[in-house]
């Protein structure tokens, strides 16, 4: 069920999947329409896992394998309902052009960041949509601080912008291969503090995703892009190495959600092995999000309801 780490977030029927619950009121914390309020966020997907800030974040006991007591094929249809949900209330927030949805995707390799957003923004305009990958930084990008490259890409007003990754690599990537030093790395869990209530407080609301699969996952996952042709292109013999260092990543990742979950910008934990049920949550707590966010059409600039158009 829906819950901080912890703690319950919302009183549902962990088996909901009937169309009714999904047209259900979810009522909403609205604090505000402008740049300077307090985030719009709206209660986590229930399965979800929400890290509540200052408190620690445990990843082993989070079940990666947990699929809600739900059936796949009426799940798929239900994330059919989710998706069109974000695409008409992003129409809503494009128009608007008041504020702007950051998505943020974190995950070990296979994880599944690439399915999900392929998955969840599928019939979302382009126009009003940006997904930005973010890899080894090039030699401008190395030559300014940590946050810019990523400061570069966040939404503008009216916009959708997905990390597929994101500025959370320079406390992941660098850590577990030694990149920088230790007092570096640390200090940059409250520089993205910082940076999260920035991009907040200038009308973002920040929505992060920790997508989150087990070892043995991704062992198969891994088995299948080297047994299927047509899947060697997604696999790079250095995920084997990287492998290695599972542990060490599980423990980056969880001090990285533990330091850096707070109240304008919480971490999510999705189950993940599933990929299914993780496509579900993830949709539904990003129209949720949307939906509490509350865009709307713009007036017109006058009435238009007597004019006609010449022949």
């Amino acid at each position: 069920m829906s819950k901080h780490h912890g703690k319950h977030r919302r009183d549902q029927p962990p088996g909901e999947t009937s169309s009714s619950a999904l047209q259900r009121d979810v009522s909403h914390r609205k604090t505000g329409k402008v740049a300077g309020v307090d985030p719009i966020l709206a209660p986590a997907a229930t399965g979800i896992v929400t890290v509540r800030p200052g408190t620690r974040c445990d990843l082993g006991s989070i079940d990666a394998d947990a699929g809600g007591g739900l059936d796949k094929e009426a799940a798929k249809a239900v994330l059919a309902t989710e998706r069109a949900r974000i695409a008409a209330l992003q129409e809503r927030l494009y128009a608007e052009h008041a504020r702007s949805l950051l998505v943020v995707f974190q995950a070990i390799d296979t994880g599944g960041k690439d399915g999900s957003i392929r998955a969840v923004f599928e019939g979302v305009n382009p126009q009003g949509c940006r997904v930005w990958s973010f890899k080894v930084p090039s030699a401008e990008e190395s030559d300014h601080d940590f946050l810019w490259r990523y400061h570069a890409k966040a939404p503008a007003r009216g916009m959708i912008t997905v990390f597929n990754r994101s500025h959370y690599e320079d406390v992941l990537v660098v850590r577990v291969k030694d990149l920088v030093a230790e007092p570096v790395w640390r200090a940059r869990y409250a520089q993205i503090n910082d940076f999260e209530r920035m991009l907040s407080a200038s009308g973002t609301t920040v929505l992060k995703f920790f997508l989150h699969i087990s070892k043995d996952e991704q062992r198969e996952r891994l088995e299948a892009r080297i047994a299927d042709p047509d899947k060697h292109w997604k696999f790079d013999p250095a995920d084997l190495v990287e492998r290695k260092a599972w542990n060490a990543y599980q423990a980056a990742f969880a001090d990285a959600l533990t330091e850096c979950s707070t109240p304008q910008a919480p971490w999510h934990v999705v189950p993940a092995n599933r990929k299914w049920y993780r496509n579900l949550l993830v949709a539904r707590t990003i129209a949720d999000t949307l939906e509490a966010m509350d865009p709307r059409f713009p007036r017109a600039q006058a009435d238009i309801s007597g004019l006609t158009v010449p022949d």
